[in-house]
């Protein structure tokens, strides 16, 4: 029995649940793999709703079950770019918050870079950075493409 101020027991969500996230995390998974190599995927967890009538609260958490930050927007399932943007943000503040470092690194800067759209409302991984001849900052990588990048974007300890 569980007593009324006993915080709800997250549940590991099955794969296909929620298919457009599963699709998202995996594509911030890759990235994960390339720049931290010594962590298991991220995975996704649920908590009962607040109200009955509310969706559940889907969470990007480690491994380990782990999470830092708000759930995913249940509104972001309805495309790719959606999904893919607040699974990233999510992703990032976990890795963030619980390994306590920046993720991921630009290789050319050492600095954390964020995901932003492009006009075509596609997902970059953007450094703050200053480019000597190219503007202040930059794109380094689509999200989910950090390997193909090669080995140089491992990041520091």
């Amino acid at each position: 029995m569980c007593a009324l101020f006993d915080p709800p027991e997250p549940r590991r969500v099955s794969p296909g649940e929620y298919p457009v996230w599963d699709q998202a995390l995996a594509l911030v998974n890759r990235d994960l793999a390339v720049t931290l190599p010594q962590l298991e995927p991220l995975q996704l967890l649920a908590l009962p709703p607040y109200d009955a009538d509310e969706p559940e609260n889907v969470h990007v958490a480690m491994a380990n079950g782990e999470w830092h930050g708000d759930c995913l927007d249940p509104n972001s399932q309805d495309d790719l770019a959606s999904a893919l943007a607040g699974v990233a943000d999510a992703a990032q503040e976990t890795v963030m918050e619980l390994l306590w470092q920046a993720w991921p690194l630009c290789p050319e800067h050492g600095l954390g870079m964020h995901p932003r759209e492009d006009a075509q409302e596609r997902l970059f991984w953007w450094c703050a950075g200053e480019r000597s001849r190219r503007g202040p900052a930059h794109v380094h990588a689509a999200v989910g493409a950090l390997d193909a990048l090669g080995a140089s974007i491992h990041t520091r300890s």
